[in-house]
């Protein structure tokens, strides 16, 4: 959520910012400083009449010590009285409208983002490794699942509908081993510490991290809305420390872990789904940090490389885009998206977004720390990044890895999960 004193200090600079992610937002903007306005009117009048009710009791006082009727100037008083109510009521519609609207209102781009309106517009930061180009002998992830037995969408159509699939087998063993050897790479060589969070979360959780209001109809709800199915880790992780004061030594928080995501995936019609890459339900080892302000834009830089270790570590090419203005995600101030190459699909699979949130979230949550030089209560910067999703890096390794004999190969990371096995047949 954005401060409300940015918007009345510098409305210009915040709706020109804002802008450029595309919509009516400027507008809201204009909204919230209306409403502003006037619960900052009500509440000076308020205070106005509080004030002279109070100087009106003790003339009541005064009065009848001296004996004097007082009925007038009562009722005056509850003249004031009522006009009070009035006034806290509209307050409240005020400060209602004035705090959903901020909350519909994105996080402003950082000043160093590049500017566009879509995906087009994301330029490739770096690129790592060699690409196998498709051939016509390359099999995609559907037809190697299908001769290795690795996984079946009708048994997940069955069981749930479609949008989800089973493991089977050394398919499952193969997601076990990627969910593992992510989690041991974070924890042992990062410095990240494991945590197992629920998948059911409080709306207010939700709100938190900014996945709603404006993305309600991707989530799954429980309880009409008051529970939602975690849509990534990001949600239960980054929440754990909400409404905390916490003191400069607490700093860095470093979390990882591994959830199932669920995601409606509503208004996703026509884009690529084929397979394993669209899922309702999917795995993900989730990275969260919580920072110093002054520290978040170098924190991003190295969370991004540790999500890249995981790929290189597989031998996977990929690369790494920055978002445009117009292509952030909601709560995001910057944010670098990692692609990896999938030859069978012949195209790039995302695999992490990798974001700074500065302080957006942890307004949301009321999330800060107390400043160890100055001694004030300051907000925290929160960052995440997936570390990896699957399945797509499962779809990217099964067609990176595939051999000429219908094997996969297993890269060296991933054997010892495997018992020592170097390959999947």
């Amino acid at each position: 959520m954005l401060d409300i004193r940015l918007l009345r200090d510098q409305p210009d600079d915040v709706k020109t910012r804002v802008q450029a992610r595309g919509d009516d937002y400027p507008g809201i903007v204009d909204e919230v400083l209306t409403y502003d306005e006037t619960r900052r009117r009500c509440e000076t009048e308020r205070q106005q009449l509080q004030q002279e009710r109070n100087a009106t009791s003790k003339e009541i006082g005064k009065r009848r010590k001296a004996g004097e009727d007082t009925s007038e100037i009562e009722a005056n008083v509850r003249v004031i009285g009522e006009s009070i109510k009035s006034l806290d009521e509209q307050v409240l519609q005020a400060e209602t409208a004035q705090r959903d609207l901020l909350l519909s209102i994105p996080n402003l781009p950082h000043e160093v983002c590049p500017v566009g309106e879509d995906e087009t517009a994301n330029p490739e930061v770096r690129a790592w490794g060699e690409r196998r180009e498709p051939s016509d002998d390359l099999k995609d992830h559907v037809a190697l699942g299908a001769s290795l037995g690795l996984f079946d969408f009708e048994a997940g159509a069955t069981v749930s509908g479609s949008g989800y699939v089973v493991f089977k087998g050394q398919g499952a063993r193969l997601e076990r081993a990627l969910i593992q050897f992510l989690l041991d790479l974070q924890t042992e060589q990062h410095g990240y510490t494991e945590v197992s969070p629920p998948i059911v979360v409080r709306r207010d959780c939700m709100f938190g991290t900014g996945q709603l209001p404006k993305f309600e109809d991707d989530m799954y709800g429980l309880e009409d809305g008051a529970f939602f199915l975690a849509p990534t880790a990001e949600v239960p992780v980054t929440n754990l420390v909400r409404g905390q004061l916490l003191s400069e030594a607490d700093l860095p928080c470093k979390y990882a872990a591994y959830t199932p995501c669920f995601r409606r995936e509503a208004g996703s019609a026509g884009r690529e789904s084929k397979g394993l890459i669209r899922m309702h339900q999917f795995d993900k080892v989730e990275l969260v940090q919580i920072v110093q302000p002054d520290r978040s834009m170098a924190v991003l830089e190295e969370l991004t490389a540790h999500a890249e270790k995981a790929l290189q570590m597989l031998g996977l090419h990929y690369r790494v885009v920055e978002l445009c203005t117009g292509d952030l995600g909601f709560s995001a101030a910057k944010t670098y998206d990692l692609e990896v190459w999938a030859p069978g699909h012949g195209g790039y699979l995302e695999v992490s977004s990798c974001s700074n949130f500065m302080d957006y979230q942890a307004r949301r949550m009321n999330l800060r720390y107390k400043d160890g030089e100055t001694k004030k209560n300051r907000f925290c910067h929160t960052l995440n990044g997936s570390g990896l999703a699957l399945p797509r890096l499962y779809v990217a390794l099964v067609e990176t890895w595939q051999q000429p004999d219908g094997s996969i190969l297993l890269p060296d990371p991933l054997r010892p999960y495997f018992g020592g096995a170097t390959e999947i047949r």
